[in-house]
């Protein structure tokens, strides 16, 4: 199944993560983290997410991530998929709400995995 088969997966990046505890983006990178994941978080607007340094796009990351885990809109993440294809990124982790057809369609496109599924209810 798609969805094990990334969450073997250990070097992932949150894009679209909050400094907001509240918000899905800080609980997914905070859950993430806790169950021993490498994670990167990835959004402009911060310098730090939890204590970490923070990234304002894929291509800064100091590795490529297994799995880009988007927590941004689908009109933000086309560019986030573009951007994973040309770094040779394989899997997408589409939260709900940040996928329409268009994004699934560039993912089929690029030869890219997709799974759309909330991963605070997949990791267990």
């Amino acid at each position: 199944m798609l969805e094990q088969k990334m969450l073997e997966k250990k070097v992932w990046a949150v894009v679209g993560v909050s400094q907001n505890p509240e918000k899905y983006g800080n609980m997914i990178y905070k859950k993430l983290k806790r169950y021993g994941y490498k994670v990167y978080p990835v959004n402009p607007n911060y310098q730090t997410i939890e204590g970490d340094k923070c990234y304002s796009s894929l291509s800064q990351l100091p590795e490529k991530p297994d799995v880009v885990n988007m927590v941004v809109s689908p009109n933000i993440g086309k560019s986030v998929i573009e951007e994973a294809a040309d770094l040779g990124v394989e899997y997408i982790w589409l939260q709900p709400g940040t996928h329409n057809e268009e994004i699934v369609k560039l993912i089929d496109k690029k030869g890219m995995n997709a799974v759309k599924a909330c991963v605070l209810m997949s990791l267990k």
